[in-house]
């Protein structure tokens, strides 16, 4: 009897730690690290550290995984360094220094963020970025964008240099869900516009520097998106 006893006792351990494990945007044991040739550099640098780490100590940085995952998720452990040594401001001539990640990330033109913006504003901001037909920077520019407001969100921490913070985003359909350091910061549905396209994951950086431990789902076999050098987004 006491056997039995024991063995409810962990039955009942265990499912508690699977259900706060995934509340919190875990568990990634599916998630892989992602080595620096697996990342298609769209724009600036990306440089690969041991451990699986990489460096970005460029203002502008636009990558995304050369595989389409399933399921669709990305996380990151990363560490804001600072701002990079000269500012470049986006496409809008707003000066921002922020650290996100890109799902579905068809193209230039076409793709979802999760961007935690660190100056000159902290928050986390969801956005979809559709621009039908186009697929190029020079051709949609800026345009294009549109923030998603959450059903249920949260405030994300101040990022302050030298601090290391953990950053996950996944969608099921259109439903999107954003996790700050394991906790939901947010969630609601990114709209029918954001399932009109498909594509990889990625990130981007504007005026930071960071080092960064970048991991994504299983890649899927014999499917591709291409390595397509050049200008990214402009916003």
């Amino acid at each position: 009897m006491r056997k039995l006893h024991d063995l409810c006792a962990w039955a009942l351990i265990f499912v508690n730690a699977l259900t706060v494990s995934t509340a919190s945007g875990q568990p990634q044991s599916r998630l892989r690290p992602v080595p620096r040739a697996s990342l298609c550099v769209t724009e600036g640098t990306v440089e690969e550290l041991p451990g699986d780490q990489l460096s970005v100590n460029v203002p502008k940085m636009r990558a995304y995984l050369n595989a389409y995952t399933e399921p669709v998720v990305v996380a990151t452990r990363f560490t804001f360094l600072g701002p990079t040594a000269q500012d470049v401001p986006l496409g809008s001539g707003e000066i921002r220094r922020q650290f996100g990640l890109k799902l579905r990330a068809q193209d230039a033109c076409n793709l979802v963020y999760a961007m935690w913006r660190i100056e000159p504003e902290s928050k986390l901001v969801v956005s979809v970025k559709t621009n039908p037909g186009q697929h190029t920077s020079a051709e949609c520019g800026n345009r294009g964008y549109r923030n998603i407001k959450p059903t249920r969100g949260a405030p994300v921490p101040v990022l302050r240099a030298v601090e290391t913070h953990g950053l996950r985003a996944e969608m099921k359909g259109d439903q999107m869900r954003v996790f700050a350091d394991g906790v939901l910061v947010w969630e609601g549905s990114v709209g029918p516009e954001a399932m009109a396209f498909d594509g990889p994951v990625g990130m981007r950086s504007d005026n930071a520097r960071l080092q960064i431990e970048f991991r994504a789902g299983p890649a899927q076999a014999g499917r591709t998106p291409g390595c397509r050098t050049g200008g990214e987004e402009s916003e």
